[in-house]
C-alpha cells in the first residue's frame, strides 16, 4: 500500500501534463445511447422516485445486461437511499466488467466509504483510479469518464483551474449540451466561493436542460449570499422535479435554522431520513439543533449517528462547527473544526473556517497564519486568497489600546480621530458594562477599514455586504469608516455604540441569543445614550407597524437574513428596537437583565422570556397592540390614506386629490417635492408647514423636514431654517448637510459655543474633512480655549493643507499659550522649513527660544494678521 501511495504522488503531476497534451487533440466520444427503459428509469431517479429507480436498475443488472450504465444507476439510487452496503456490493460485483470506468469507480469510493471500508481500502481504490487514468487512451474516453476524472483530481486537491480548462471546459467545448460538465463546473466554483462563475455557468446549464433537480439547486446555492430572490425561487423549482431532492430539503432544513425557525428546520431533516436514514449531513443538523436547546447528550449522540456510516467523514464536524459559528458560538465552532482536522489534516473546508473562527475569537496570528496557508495550498479558493490578502494591509494599521480596548484604523484616520474612537468606546464599555452587570475578561478588538471592500472580506469574506455599517463577533468588531461610505456617511459614534453594545449583551449571554433581541438592544441603548441616534419613527415605517409587515417576536430574527428590500431590513432593526423598549417600559430594565442571564445559562428564548415577561404567545399579542399604538400615534390628523391616489399624478390631479384629501400625507408629501425640484420655493412652503402641522415631520435623509430647511435657506428665512435644522440634528444621526449650515449660521452670529457643539457632532459623522476641524480650532481660539485648539489644528496638518507654514506656525501659538513650549518650537520649525523667510514664524521661535523680560515682551501676532508677503519676506 505503501507502495500505491508513493507511485501516486510521484507521478500525479506528470499524468495531469500527459492528459492535458492528449486533451489539446482529444475527440470526446460519446456515451453509448441508453435503451428507452434505461432514461426511463433515470428520469424516475431524476423526479425522486428512487426506490422505483432501484428496482428497475436491479432487475436488468441481475438479467446481466452489458451496460455499465445501469450498474451506475443501480448504485446511486442505493445510495440516494443510504443502502451503503448494497451499493458497495453491487460495485464490487461489476467492477471488474467494467475496470476503467472512472464512473464507476468514484461511485464505488463513495460507497465503500459510507460502507464502512477501512482508510487502507479506501487508498487502494483511489490508487486503482489513478492507475486506470495512467492506462487509458484518453482520445477514446467518454465524457462521462473525464468528468469523473476531474472530480477525482478535485478530491485530491489538484488545481481547479487545471481541472476546469483539462477536463470540463473541454468537454464542453467538443459536447456543448452534455448538462454533466455545467454541474460538475458549478459544484467546483461554488466549493470555491467563486459564484459568479457558477451562476454564469448554470444559467447556460438551464439554457440546455432545466429538467434536472441539480441546476435549479446548485443556482440556489450560488446566489444564496447575493440574491434571496433567486436562491429562493430555485430551491422551490428544485423540489418542484424533484419533491424529495435531498440536498434541496437540507438547504431548506439549513436557512430554517439560520432563521432560527427550528421546528421547521426539523421537518426537513425528518423528510431527509425518511429517504435516507443514514445521511450524515442530516443527523450533523439534528447534532446542531441539540446543542442550540442545551441538549448536549443529543448532540453527541446525533454526531455519533452522523458518523456511524463513515466514521472518518471530517465533512460532519466541519458541518456542525460552521454551523454553531454561524450562532456566535465560536469557540465551539473552533472546537469542531479541530476535530475535523484531527480526522483529515488535509481538509480545506475545516481549515478555512477554524482560521475564521480564530480571527474572529482575536487569536490574530493564529488565525492569519492558517488562513495564508490555505490561501496557498488552494489558490482558487476566492475566499481564502481575498483574506490571506487583506492580512498585508491589516498588518500595516495603527494600533491604538486604552481600558482594555484595542483599535485598529489606517495610519492616516488614526491620526486624525483615533483618539476620539477610544474615547467612545472607553465610554460604552463604562456605560454597558455597568448597566448589564458585565466586566468582559479579555481585550475587545475593533478595526475599522477605510475601504468596503476590506471591510467585506474581513467580515464575510468576500466582497459585498453594502448596508453593513459594522459587525461583532463577540469580542472583535469590525465597522467601516467614513472613508468609505461617500458623501453622506453614518455617524460612526452612533455605529461604534451600537457594535460595542453587541459585544456586552454576547459576552452575558456566552453568544446564547436570537438576532432579535441582539439588535433590539443595540439599536434600543442607542437612542438611550443619544435621540438621535439609532432608528427613529418614519412614515415607512407607521405604515409597516399598522399593516403585515408587522412581524411575529418569535420570529423576528429571520426578518434580518432574507428581506424583500433594504426598507425591509431597516425596519427590522426599528421593529426589534420597539420590542425591547416595550419590554423595559412593561417590566423593567431588571426582568430584560433576567432573561439575558437565562440564556447565558442555557435557557431557550422560549423559555427566558416565559420565565421574565410571561408566554411568548401573550408576549406577541401584547407587542401588536403596542405597535399599533405607536404607529397611531404618529400624526394622528394626518390623513394615511393612499386608495385611490393617482399613479402617475399631474399636478392636476394631484390639486384635485388634494381638495378631496386637504390632510392626505401622500398628497402633501408629493406635491411638496415635486414643488421643489421645480424650485418653487414659496409654492412648497405651504405643503410642507401643514405637514408640520400636522406633526408629520420626520428628519431622515430627503425628509420633509430636510426639505422645509431648504425652502427655508432659498427663501431667506434665516430663524425659520435655523430651528428647522436644529430640530433635524436633534432627531438625525447624520444631518451632514444640517450641521454644516447650522455652523456657518452661528458663526455669522458668533455664537462660537453653538458652532463648538456643531462641529463636535460634524466630527461624529465626517472627520476626515477639514471643514469642521478648522471652524473647531477657530471657535476654541475665539472663546479662549487654546487646549481645545491643538487636536483639531493637528488633524488639519495630516489633510494635505493648502498652507502647511501657515498652519504649522498656528499650532505653534497655540502650543506656546498651553505652555507646551518644546512642541510650539517643532511646529514654529517645520514652519520656517516650509516657509524660510515666514518673519512671524522666526519672531515666535526667538520668544520660545529668548523670553524677554515680562515688561518688554512683545505682543504675539494672530494668524489672521500674517500674509503671504511676510512669509516670503526678509527676516
Amino acid at each position: 500500500m505503501a507502495d500505491i501511495g508513493s507511485l501516486y504522488f510521484k507521478t500525479r503531476k506528470r499524468l495531469l501534463i500527459r492528459l492535458c497534451f492528449l486533451l489539446a487533440v482529444v475527440f470526446i466520444a460519446g456515451n453509448i445511447a441508453p435503451a428507452a427503459d434505461l432514461a426511463t428509469t433515470e428520469q424516475m431517479f431524476r423526479e425522486g422516485n428512487y426506490a422505483e429507480a432501484e428496482a428497475s436498475a436491479a432487475e436488468q443488472v441481475e438479467n446481466g445486461i452489458w451496460n455499465e450504465r445501469w450498474s451506475r444507476a443501480l448504485i446511486r439510487s442505493q445510495l440516494v437511499q443510504g443502502k451503503y452496503k448494497e451499493a458497495a456490493n453491487v460495485y464490487q460485483s461489476v467492477v471488474n466488467r467494467y475496470p476503467s470506468s472512472v464512473t464507476l469507480r468514484m461511485l464505488g469510493i463513495e460507497a465503500l466509504r459510507f460502507s464502512g471500508a477501512g482508510r487502507r481500502q479506501i487508498e487502494t481504490e483511489r490508487a486503482l483510479v489513478f492507475q486506470v487514468l495512467q492506462s487509458t487512451d484518453l482520445r477514446n474516453a467518454s465524457r462521462d469518464n473525464l468528468i469523473a476524472a476531474g472530480r477525482y483530481f478535485t478530491e485530491m486537491g489538484e488545481d481547479a483551474r487545471d481541472i476546469l480548462e483539462m477536463f470540463y471546459d473541454r468537454v464542453r467545448q467538443s459536447s456543448p449540451n452534455f448538462l454533466e460538465a455545467y454541474i460538475a463546473t458549478a459544484e467546483l466554483a461554488i466549493e470555491k466561493g467563486d459564484f459568479n462563475v457558477a451562476g454564469d455557468t448554470l444559467q447556460a446549464a438551464e439554457r440546455i436542460d432545466q429538467s434536472d433537480p441539480r441546476t435549479a439547486y446548485l443556482m440556489a446555492k450560488a446566489f444564496e449570499s447575493s440574491d434571496a430572490g433567486i436562491a429562493n425561487s430555485s430551491i422551490q423549482r428544485a423540489l418542484e422535479i424533484n419533491p424529495n431532492h435531498v440536498p434541496s430539503l437540507l438547504f431548506l432544513a439549513d436557512a430554517a435554522i439560520d432563521r432560527e425557525f427550528y421546528d421547521e428546520a426539523e421537518k426537513k431533516i425528518a423528510s431527509v431520513l425518511e429517504i435516507n436514514p443514514n445521511h450524515p449531513q442530516a443527523w450533523a443538523f439534528r447534532a446542531v439543533l441539540a446543542h442550540l436547546n442545551g441538549e448536549f447528550e443529543k448532540e453527541k449522540q446525533h454526531r455519533e449517528k452522523a458518523l456511524g456510516s463513515w466514521a472518518a467523514n471530517p465533512a460532519v464536524d466541519s458541518l456542525i462547527g460552521l454551523k454553531l459559528s454561524q450562532k456566535y458560538r465560536f469557540a465551539e465552532g473552533a472546537e469542531y473544526q479541530q476535530r475535523a482536522l484531527a480526522i483529515d489534516a488535509n481538509h480545506t473546508g475545516a481549515q478555512f473556517q477554524l482560521a475564521q473562527d480564530l480571527l474572529r475569537l482575536g487569536n490574530d496570528e493564529q488565525g492569519w497564519n492558517l488562513a495564508s496557508r490555505v490561501a496557498e495550498e488552494d489558490p482558487y479558493n476566492v475566499v481564502a486568497h481575498n483574506l490571506a490578502t487583506l492580512r498585508d494591509r491589516v498588518q500595516k494599521s495603527t494600533l491604538l489600546e486604552a481600558n482594555g480596548i484595542v483599535v485598529k484604523m489606517d495610519p492616516l484616520e488614526a491620526k486624525i480621530y483615533g483618539g476620539a474612537v477610544l474615547e467612545l468606546l472607553s465610554e460604552a464599555r463604562e456605560v454597558l458594562c455597568a448597566k448589564y452587570d458585565v466586566e468582559p475578561n479579555a481585550p475587545i478588538v475593533v478595526e475599522i477599514f477605510p475601504e468596503q471592500k476590506d471591510f467585506a472580506i474581513r467580515t464575510f469574506g468576500l466582497p459585498g455586504g453594502a448596508g453593513f455599517l459594522g459587525v461583532c463577533f463577540g469580542r472583535v468588531i469590525t465597522a467601516n469608516s467614513p472613508a468609505s461610505q461617500g458623501e453622506r456617511p453614518a455617524n460612526w459614534k452612533s455605529v461604534l455604540w451600537h457594535e460595542f453594545c453587541h459585544v456586552v449583551t454576547l459576552e452575558k449571554t456566552n453568544n446564547r441569543m436570537p438576532r432579535w433581541l441582539s439588535e433590539g438592544i443595540s439599536v434600543y441603548e442607542e437612542r438611550c445614550q443619544n435621540k438621535a441616534w439609532g432608528e427613529s419613527m418614519t412614515a415607512t415605517y407607521r405604515t409597516m407597524l399598522l399593516d403585515d409587515n408587522l412581524t411575529p417576536v418569535s420570529g423576528l430574527s429571520a426578518a434580518f437574513l432574507s428581506p424583500p428590500s433594504p426598507i425591509h431590513l431597516q425596519f427590522a432593526y426599528y421593529q426589534s428596537s420597539l420590542v425591547v423598549e416595550f419590554l423595559v417600559e412593561r417590566h423593567g430594565v431588571d426582568s430584560l437583565k433576567g432573561l439575558l442571564d437565562d440564556l447565558g445559562d442555557g435557557l431557550l428564548i422560549h423559555d427566558a422570556i416565559s420565565r421574565n415577561v410571561g408566554p411568548p404567545e401573550k408576549l406577541d399579542a401584547e407587542f401588536a397592540a403596542y405597535a399599533c399604538k405607536v404607529g397611531n400615534a404618529f400624526a394622528p390628523d394626518a390623513d394615511w390614506s393612499d386608495e385611490g391616489f393617482p399613479q402617475r399624478p399631474t399636478s392636476e390631479s394631484l390639486a384635485q386629490w388634494l381638495v378631496d384629501h386637504p390632510h392626505s400625507y401622500k398628497g402633501l408629501r408629493t406635491k411638496a417635492a415635486s414643488l421643489v425640484a421645480a424650485e418653487q420655493y414659496q409654492d412648497a412652503r405651504v405643503p410642507l408647514e401643514q405637514l408640520s402641522e400636522l406633526e408629520a415631520m420626520t428628519a431622515e435623509r430627503g425628509g420633509p423636514m430636510e426639505l422645509l430647511a431648504d425652502v427655508y435657506k432659498e427663501l431667506g428665512e434665516t430663524e425659520l431654517e435655523r430651528e428647522i435644522r436644529e430640530q433635524i440634528v436633534s432627531r438625525s444621526a447624520d444631518a451632514l448637510p444640517s450641521l454644516k449650515r447650522l455652523m456657518e449660521l452661528e458663526k455669522e452670529r458668533d455664537d462660537w459655543d453653538k458652532v463648538a457643539l456643531y462641529a463636535k457632532d460634524y466630527l461624529a459623522i465626517q472627520p476626515l474633512l477639514p471643514f469642521a476641524h478648522d471652524l473647531l480650532a477657530e471657535a476654541a481660539e475665539m472663546r479662549g480655549h487654546p487646549t481645545m485648539a491643538i487636536h483639531p489644528l493637528m488633524a488639519l496638518l495630516e489633510m494635505d493643507p493648502v498652507d502647511p507654514a501657515g498652519l504649522h506656525f498656528q499650532l505653534a501659538q497655540t502650543l506656546s499659550k498651553t505652555n507646551q513650549n518644546d512642541e510650539a518650537k517643532r511646529h514654529a520649525l517645520l514652519a520656517l522649513e516650509e516657509a524660510p523667510r515666514y518673519r512671524q514664524a522666526h519672531r515666535l521661535l526667538l520668544t520660545l527660544v529668548q523670553p524677554a523680560a515680562p515688561q518688554s515682551k512683545p505682543a504675539v501676532p494672530q494668524p489672521n494678521q500674517t500674509t503671504a508677503s511676510e512669509k516670503g519676506s526678509q527676516p
